[in-house]
């Protein structure tokens, strides 16, 4: 079984200071994988009676900090229908979370292919493309056993989406806060729910541990490597990666943490609702807050400045480096 989240802090806090620690951290993350990796369908019992998946399951009612949780439209629910919708919310986000996926290692293999003879990130590549092949076979295996007509991503953001992989033939810079912009909001949620004892049912416990073990290095990989090149880019494309890193940031978040259209749509669940759930301040703080490690790194690399500044704020996603905007937690039912 992985070993529990906060253990593997240490690892991601590492520090670049020079080539020589950078290749150091590379060549750690590579004998990480190595040592500690999990396969879909070796690792997970899926034919573990205890791991079936029933849509009505009690186990899978939301939990308050969802924030639709705890509306009172949901509350007044038929337990059934708190179930499914539980279920439904859970399944999307592997959904997207394997489409983003497969995104990335798209992208992983692009910036793989040019790299010269002998450099160490192309055996750390193809470790995190393996990696994420096992995350969206068990994200899909979940996904099929619920039954439900989970589609993942809006189809025209999905077409929009296409143009990912590319990015690392452009600048790989960028391409790496796609990386983050994509995995540390969903990090974020995993390692609050657990930490909070919200997560009731075996299967989804079991995903989520074996996908916030193997992240933490997909994550520090990412920043490692930001750390390590930010600082050697010119001026121009400094900017450039200033003024674009909130807008990737800012839709990715809202992908990861908004509810599904789908969702909303079959369970019939009012405007006023969802505007109540997911438009609040608190909410609009938990996208922030997702997105929390990735603007410190860049206010750490002097990304920010005075005039990009102000597209994080048109964007929701702007606090001071260093702290977090305060959340209020739902109260217990």
């Amino acid at each position: 079984m992985p070993k529990a989240p906060t253990e593997l802090a240490d690892e991601v806090r590492e520090q670049v200071k020079d080539r020589k620690s950078y290749l150091g951290v590379v060549d750690r993350l590579n004998k990480a994988s190595v040592d500690k990796h999990w396969e879909a369908y070796a690792d997970i019992p899926w034919d573990d009676p205890d791991f079936t998946v029933d849509k009505n399951d009690p186990r899978w009612v939301l939990p308050q900090f969802d924030r639709l949780g705890e509306t009172e439209w949901y509350r007044s629910q038929p337990p059934e229908i708190q179930s499914q919708i539980g279920l439904w919310r859970v399944a999307t986000a592997m959904k997207i979370g394997l489409q983003f996926e497969n995104l990335l290692k798209r992208g992983l293999l692009n910036y793989a292919y040019r790299l010269p003879n002998g450099r160490p990130e192309f055996r750390y590549v193809y470790h995190e493309t393996t990696e994420e092949c096992h995350h969206g076979m068990m994200f899909q295996e979940f996904v099929n056993r619920t039954k439900m007509p989970i589609r993942g991503m809006p189809r025209s953001l999905s077409l929009i989406a296409q143009a990912a992989p590319w990015i690392p033939l452009v600048s790989t810079e960028m391409f790496f806060v796609f990386v983050l912009g994509g995995e540390d909001p969903i990090d974020y949620v995993q390692r609050k729910s657990l930490k909070g004892g919200h997560i009731k049912h075996p299967l989804e416990e079991t995903i989520m541990k074996i996908h916030i073990a193997e992240e933490a290095r997909h994550i520090s990989f990412a920043r490692h490597y930001l750390k390590h090149r930010i600082p050697t880019m010119n001026p121009a494309r400094r900017r450039i990666l200033g003024f674009a890193t909130p807008i990737v940031l800012g839709v990715m978040a809202r992908i990861m943490l908004s509810p599904p259209g789908p969702m909303v749509r079959h369970f019939n669940i009012p405007k006023d609702v969802v505007r109540q759930a997911y438009k609040s301040p608190a909410s609009q703080a938990e996208i922030s807050n997702s997105v929390g490690k990735i603007r410190d790194l860049m206010a750490e690399l002097g990304v920010i400045d005075p005039v990009n500044k102000r597209v994080w704020k048109a964007f929701g996603i702007w606090d001071k480096p260093g702290t977090r905007r305060p959340v209020d937690e739902p109260k217990a039912a």
